[in-house]
Formats: structure tokens, C-alpha cells, sequence
């Protein structure tokens, strides 16, 4: 046989190969996370369920989903382990602020000049001026709405017995 026949044979291996060797390479890191999960972590099943871990066995992971809702899961069925950071901003709407761990710091030197008497004087001007934000020109809309209940219960036909809405 000639090299030239051989070679689409030698890419298709080469590519399998390559192929199994990363899926496999996906099934161990998924199989470490969830040999590492402990009590107390936050889990993301493959069914896209948020809850924390309340106990670890060979085969399976005891959830707690929530306040006297436990939920035995296969050790498989576990899509993420989450950080307590991750965790707490996706269940709980809890952001944990970088910022705020530091002093603030302005972003311009007129804050730290500025008195509480020019504040004061600032806020007095601006409540001078009253702006009307209610619409002018709309047209008043009918105020009782048991008038048009009753025009639209007119307008339909009643059905009698027997009498279906397929036509």
C-alpha cells in the first residue's frame, strides 16, 4: 500500500485519540470535584438546582435545598461545586463588595473642601425649583370600570346548555 492511501486512516486515529484523551481528561477533573465536595459547600446539580451539601456518602450526597427540604442526590447527578462567594451572589443575591473591605477614597478633592453650610445651601436651591413630572396632556381616562365590564359582557353571546365554543 502507498503512504498516500494510508494517511486519512492515520488522521482518523489521530483524532480519535486526541478526542478520548480530553473527555477522559473532563470525566477525572469532574470525578475530583466531587471526591473534594464536603459538608457545608454549595452545589449546582446537572439539573440546575442551587443547594448546600449536608452529608457525603461512597455513592451518594445528602442536599439540604432548603429549610426542611433534604434531597438525597447521586454523587453524579453534582454539576459545580461553588465557592461560598459564588454560593451566596447566586442563592442569595449576596455580593460580597471588594470595595467596601477598603477606605473609600474620592475621586476628586471637592468633597474634601466642601462644608456642610454650601451642602446645605445647594440642597435649599435645588428645592426651589418643583418640577411637575405628571402628564398634561393625557386624556382623562373613564373612572368607573364597571361601565365597560358590563359593555363588553353585553357585546358576547351566552351560551346555552350544550352549546360549545368550537366552530
Amino acid at each position: 500500500m502507498n503512504i498516500v492511501t494510508l494517511l486519512p486512516f492515520i488522521v482518523l486515529i489521530g483524532a480519535m485519540f486526541l478526542m478520548t484523551r480530553s473527555a477522559k481528561r473532563k470525566q477525572q477533573a469532574a470525578a475530583s470535584m466531587r471526591n473534594e465536595m464536603q459538608p457545608g459547600s454549595g452545589v449546582r446539580t446537572i439539573g440546575g438546582m442551587y443547594a448546600t451539601v449536608k452529608e457525603v456518602n461512597e455513592e451518594t450526597v445528602l442536599l439540604d435545598a432548603g429549610p426542611g427540604v433534604d434531597l438525597l442526590f447521586g454523587k453524579s447527578a453534582i454539576g459545580a461545586v461553588l465557592s461560598d462567594d459564588e454560593y451566596n451572589r447566586i442563592v442569595h443575591g449576596v455580593e460580597h463588595d471588594l470595595k467596601s473591605d477598603s477606605d473609600v477614597v474620592p475621586d476628586d478633592a471637592s468633597s474634601l473642601t466642601e462644608t456642610d453650610d454650601s451642602a446645605d445651601e445647594a440642597a435649599a436651591a435645588s428645592d426651589d425649583k418643583s418640577v411637575d413630572l405628571g402628564k398634561k396632556d393625557a386624556p382623562e381616562e373613564p373612572a368607573d370600570e364597571t361601565v365597560t365590564a358590563e359593555a363588553k359582557s353585553d357585546e358576547e353571546p351566552k351560551k346555552k346548555d350544550g352549546e360549545s365554543e368550537a366552530k
